[in-house]
């Protein structure tokens, strides 16, 4: 009878699942890209003072937010090319990624354009009027004094947000997608389900060393933007 949990199986997981690793960070790097842009013209429709656009703003915000990752990944992932054939279309042999990094980076585009409002009305609107007053265009104050420290207030919830893009990512394998997580499905499946475990314990370890990355990443790019917005400061 086969032990329940064989330490073999866990080492041999790494060398397998690693090379997937590069799908996941394409996929995530671009939705984090792509999320990022929609959040930041989110954000700029938040702060509109035509009350139609930050209302629409407002409702892609509330309905990305509280749909569920698998529910909007299997909505973009039906949806779309459902939609493309009613024109007809035909996007049933498009890649699976890029259904995964367009779910994504919509959800993504919500969280971020939250972080993004908040972090520039946290700055004093009388440092804008400061600036100008020295004689910094429009365009300046917001690059080296509105900028810098909208950003420094970011970061934490941006890094945060990257950490739950790359988790939430995981479900991607439900659509097909191959990446680590995909490849994790595929060794057990082929091991007959035995020795799940291990693997998914090998899984568990590859996304704890990535999150702590990613945040101590973020930690040291706050540190350089806090010197920085420090001696741009009216």
């Amino acid at each position: 009878m086969d032990k329940y949990f064989d330490i073999s199986y866990f080492w041999g997981a790494f060398p397998v699942l690693l090379p997937f690793l590069k799908i996941t960070f394409l996929f995530v790097g671009s939705s984090a890209l792509l999320g990022f842009g929609i959040g930041l013209l989110v954000a700029i429709m938040k702060l509109s003072k035509n009350r139609l656009i930050q209302q629409l703003a407002h409702l892609y915000t509330t309905i990305l937010r509280c749909t569920p990752s698998i529910v909007l990944l299997f909505l973009v992932y039906y949806g779309i090319p459902a939609l493309a054939k009613l024109v007809h279309i035909d996007l049933n042999d498009l890649e699976t990624m890029y259904f995964v990094i367009i779910a994504f980076s919509l959800q993504f585009g919500a969280i971020m354009s939250e972080v993004i409002r908040s972090a520039y009305l946290s700055i004093d609107k009388g440092q804008y009027e400061a600036a100008v007053c020295v004689g910094l265009s429009p365009f300046q104050a917001y690059r080296r004094i509105i900028v810098p420290q909208a950003v420094v207030t970011a970061m934490p919830n941006i890094g945060n947000g990257l950490i739950s893009l790359l988790q939430e990512g995981a479900l991607a394998y439900t659509i097909g997608f191959i990446d680590v997580v995909g490849k994790a499905e595929l060794i057990i499946a082929s091991n007959y389900n035995t020795h799940a475990l291990e693997i998914f314990l090998a899984l568990a370890v590859i996304y704890w060393i990535l999150s702590i990355v990613i945040e101590q990443i973020f930690i040291k790019v706050e540190h350089v933007f806090k010197k920085g917005s420090r001696s741009v400061k009216v």
